[in-house]
């Protein structure tokens, strides 16, 4: 055997522990690889219910959306309603009531009036024996 054939073949020993490092972190890496692959599947199976749950929640709420749309739209028309009812009975009823009002005030202040004067009359010296001679 050659010095040259030795160092040939001690190149090969290298290269063969060489190839076994390597090949220990590249089978964890595939274990790796595949554990990942699984996890993603399981993943998608799993997503693919929720989903489903998602898009059947969604059409619940429109539905309730379109209810409380309508709901909302009954409610403007009853507020314009009674807007309109409270004007007209403030253009038909209020005048007359503001009037009347007025009017019993006024009598009320006049019968609190004469009932004044009278009072005071009867606190003059006489009183009442006066105003019945007049």
């Amino acid at each position: 055997m050659s010095v040259g054939q030795i160092a040939a073949l001690i190149a090969a020993g290298a290269f063969v522990v060489l190839v076994l490092l390597l090949a220990v972190p590249l089978l964890k890496l595939g274990r790796t690889l595949d554990e990942a692959t699984v996890a993603i599947r399981k993943a998608h199976e799993g997503s693919a219910p929720l989903l489903e749950d998602a898009q059947t929640t969604l059409s619940v709420v429109n539905t309730q959306l379109e209810r409380v749309d309508g709901i909302t739209s009954s409610a403007r028309a009853v507020t314009s309603n009674v807007s309109v009812l409270t004007s007209l009975f403030t253009a038909t009823l209020g005048g007359p009531l503001v009037r009347a009002a007025a009017f019993s005030y006024g009598v009320n202040k006049a019968v609190k009036a004469r009932r004044a004067a009278r009072d005071a009359g009867d606190a003059r010296p006489g009183g009442r024996r006066n105003r019945r001679r007049r």
